[in-house]
């Protein structure tokens, strides 16, 4: 049966695969004019030879199949730098390999810590990014680090008109581009004619590939351009894998990453693009719902992640038309730095609108004095001081806070007033301005925090020695004595209830916290843990952490947003681990110099406990200290609730945020208790019935009791409104239970405070700044407790499956 081979591996003889190759001058010779194709196969017995292609045989005529080396029938052509260096196969016929990006061309030295060169954000606040070419690695580098700033959508854009192809190097792909003998530090242009360029790239894969296998497995290309030291290098290529093109490395996220989505928009590397460029933009806009107009107003905007080569020139174009899409999207001609102003243009009606004429207002009257430019001068030099010192009786951090502050609030009222007067001008001002604001209280709620909101700053402060690291037993005091037991501080639970507060946990307190709750004894498989903390906070070394400004370590730094927050916890982390020095930290007893060889993020330090405890779910719900929840806060706290105990009606929930000196008396926790306490005694077994009012014979009785005026407008107002304050008094009475003597029941917090207020001999506004802030505020707490009681009984949140929004 043909002829016979022996059981060893044999060479079979085909046709030279270069009877046309045309040498061109010095580029260009032939090759070896006979090449082997190895059979790999020990049991191989038989070689039959024919028209088509050799036939193997293997052992005992079980198989049977041919040998087809179709890629010896291509004209592929040789050639060589120079006289010196070593001839191989040249892609096209005439183009070398050579690496995509050199080190030199990171000039933002970002290829290390973001994963790709010159990797960059637009100044401001859109979600835009530009970056060079990245090898595989460094990509997937890219997406973790947008994903653990929450980014939700990112639509990436590649826009190199010039193929690229990513060839398998140690444990990752690098990018490699063909190029010209005669200028091989330029990329190709106008090289696909009437081709696409992915299909272009996949024609130069499968000749890389054919090329690899015509020379055992060794491909040929360059690194070093500049002096040809150890050129060209040679790539093992032993699989069509180890060579991907520009769409295997970019689309392939889609199929792991919800909201990821990837375009080829090749742009010119010089001069204008061409209009076809812009209408595949703009198609590209129209296939994509969030970047239209008619998109869901509450969903973040995408990020837009612009590459080419070196991330300068195309992407810096690119960026421009993003940015400018983002400027319609949003509606803005220009988007205010200040946190407080962009709270404010959301929640007003066309609120960008009155902003831009209130700009163009300051404009026109800035001969003498711009407000705006006094806003960003002031915050430049606070940000920008070093050691603080005393002048004009404050230090100067105080003074320009100050300023900025003052200058921040008069553009803040300006604002607002044009809102007025869009409103009531064409009603010849039924309403004055002062009622006006009364009719909208949710302006004042968000100037009292305007000091605080704008205290965020960039993470160099710290590194610089502008902010301090304040250990959290500094801050904390243990007044319950739970720290040896239980390694946190203030551990408790409302008794009777599954619901616990701690102050704020290490990774050994969440997992001992987590040890106690699912023991023999207490048994709970589903844990919701909702941190209320609102500032910054870090694990370092083991230790908890939390900026300060230097002059005032008791002031919170507070942020609202838990994305905002998640985001500058890890750049704070980040900037601590790059900078690799010595910073100051202010211990229980002492101030130190420390080096931090850990640093990890609050998310991080749950995301740890989850892989043991697959039951634990991390919720980041900010509250205010300076003010009452806002309404979203609510709504946020309700739907938590709501899908724990419909994942387990035996849910334990835990609730934690920094200890408070003194005056804090846990608010955050007591609303939180408060809120769950309530949602409870609901769902598990409905409110006891309420027994007749106690006497009680004690100055100022009905305060204590706590029927202050405007509280009991409100009970006036609800239906039913006596019966849910008695609900919310029993409640706040249970949850003070767990209080030490110095935690004031919430009720007594108001008359308290009220009392310190006028107390001027004992208390001095110097020394508690915000006796008053805090009063009425625990007031404004009591008022929306009823309104939530109210709101719950109304609507029995098990009796309906959709949320119900208090907002």
């Amino acid at each position: 049966m043909g002829t016979t081979a022996s059981a060893a591996p044999q060479p079979v003889y085909v046709a030279p695969p270069l009877d046309n190759v045309h040498a061109n001058g010095m580029a260009h010779s032939s090759m070896s004019p006979v090449h082997m194709v190895n059979i790999h196969n020990s049991r191989a017995k038989s070689i039959i030879t024919n028209k088509v292609a050799p036939v193997v045989i293997t052992y005992n005529c079980r198989q049977e199949f041919q040998i087809h080396d179709n890629f010896h029938k291509g004209d592929y052509k040789v050639g060589r730098i120079s006289e010196s260096l070593p001839e191989h196969y040249l892609v096209k016929g005439e183009y070398f390999m050579v690496q995509d990006v050199y080190s030199k061309a990171d000039v933002l030295y970002t290829t290390s810590s973001y994963g790709a060169p010159n990797f960059r954000q637009v100044k401001g606040t859109y979600p835009l990014y530009g970056m060079g070419q990245p090898t595989l690695n460094g990509y997937k580098q890219v997406l973790q680090r947008l994903q653990a700033q929450g980014q939700q959508e990112i639509i990436f854009f590649c826009i190199r008109e010039e193929p690229v192809v990513f060839l398998h190097k140690d444990d990752d792909f690098v990018p490699y581009t063909p190029r010209r003998k005669e200028n091989l530090h330029e990329n190709l242009q106008g090289l696909q004619g009437e081709e696409t360029v992915e299909s272009l790239e996949l024609s130069i894969r499968n000749e890389l590939y054919d090329f690899a296998k015509l020379s055992k497995n060794i491909l040929y290309v360059y690194n070093d351009i500049e002096y040809f030291k150890d050129e060209p290098q040679k790539m093992s290529i032993t699989c069509e894998e180890d060579i991907h093109v520009t769409e295997e490395v970019y689309k392939r996220p889609m199929f792991t990453m919800q909201g990821y989505r990837y375009f080829r928009l090749p742009l010119p590397m010089e001069g204008a693009p061409l209009e076809e460029d812009f209408d595949a933009f703009v198609n590209i806009l129209r296939e994509s719902p969030s970047l239209c107009l008619g998109r869901n107003a509450s969903r973040l905007p995408p990020t837009l992640v612009f590459s080419c080569q070196v991330g300068v020139g195309r992407t810096n174009l690119a960026m421009i038309l993003g940015t400018l899409v983002m400027k319609r999207l949003k509606g803005d001609s220009q988007l205010p730095l200040f946190q407080v102003i962009q709270s404010l243009i959301k929640k007003l009606p066309n609120g960008q609108q009155l902003m831009e004429e209130v700009d163009h207002a300051i404009t026109l009257c800035s001969e003498m004095h711009n407000i705006k430019e006094a806003i960003y001068e002031n915050a430049s030099k606070l940000e920008g001081i070093g050691e603080d010192y005393q002048t004009q009786g404050s230090t100067t951090k105080e003074y320009f806070l100050n300023r900025t502050k003052q200058s921040l609030e008069r553009y803040f009222y300006l604002i607002v007033f044009n809102a007025y007067l869009h409103e009531q001008y064409p009603l010849a001002f039924v309403s004055n301005f002062s009622q006006w604001m009364c009719c909208h209280a949710w302006l004042y709620r968000l100037l009292a925090c305007m000091d605080m909101s704008e205290l965020s700053a960039p993470a160099e402060l710290l590194t610089k020695g502008a902010r301090v690291l304040v250990a959290d037993e500094y801050l904390a005091l243990d007044v319950l004595s739970t720290i040896k037991e239980m390694k946190v501080a203030n551990f408790r639970r409302v008794p009777k209830m599954p619901v616990y507060g701690v102050a704020q946990p290490t990774s050994e307190a969440i997992g001992a916290v987590l040890a106690h709750l699912m023991d023999e004894k207490r048994k709970h498989n589903h844990i919701l843990w909702i941190n209320v903390q609102e500032e910054l906070v870090l694990e370092g070394n083991g230790q908890i952490f939390i900026p300060r400004e230097p002059s005032c370590l008791d002031q919170h730094i507070p942020c609202l947003s838990p994305l905002v927050l998640q985001k500058l916890e890890t750049s704070l982390k980040e900037e601590i681990l790059r900078a690799q020095k010595w910073l100051e930290v202010i211990l229980e007893q002492e101030k130190k110099m420390t080096m931090f060889k850990t640093c990890l993020t609050i998310q991080e330090l749950f995301n740890q406990h989850k892989s043991s405890h697959p039951g634990l779910v991390y919720k980041r719900i900010p509250l205010p200290d300076c003010s009452s929840p806002r309404e979203e806060d609510f709504d946020k706290l309700h739907e938590a609730m709501r899908n724990a105990l419909a994942e387990d009606s035996h849910s334990a929930f835990v609730f934690n945020c920094a200890n408070v000196l003194f005056l804090g008396f846990k608010n955050r926790i007591i609303q939180d208790f408060f809120f769950f306490l309530l949602k409870l005694d609901l769902a598990l077994q409905g409110f006891p019935e309420c027994t007749d009012d106690e006497i009680v014979s004690v100055p100022d009785a009905k305060y204590t009791k706590g029927e202050f005026e405007v509280v009991m407008r409100v009970v006036r107002l609800l239906p039913d409104g006596h019966k849910r304050k008695k609900e919310v008094d029993l409640a706040l009475d249970s949850i003070s239970e767990t209080m030490t003597p110095m935690h004031y029941h919430l009720r007594e917090m108001i008359i308290s405070t009220y009392r310190q207020q006028d107390n001027s001999v004992i208390f001095h506004t110097q020394q508690l700044p915000n006796e008053r802030s805090y009063g009425i505020f625990s007031l404004n707490l009591i008022i929306y407790f009823h309104l939530w009681m109210y709101v719950l009984s109304c609507h029995f949140f098990f009796a309906n499956n959709s949320p119900n929004h208090f907002e």
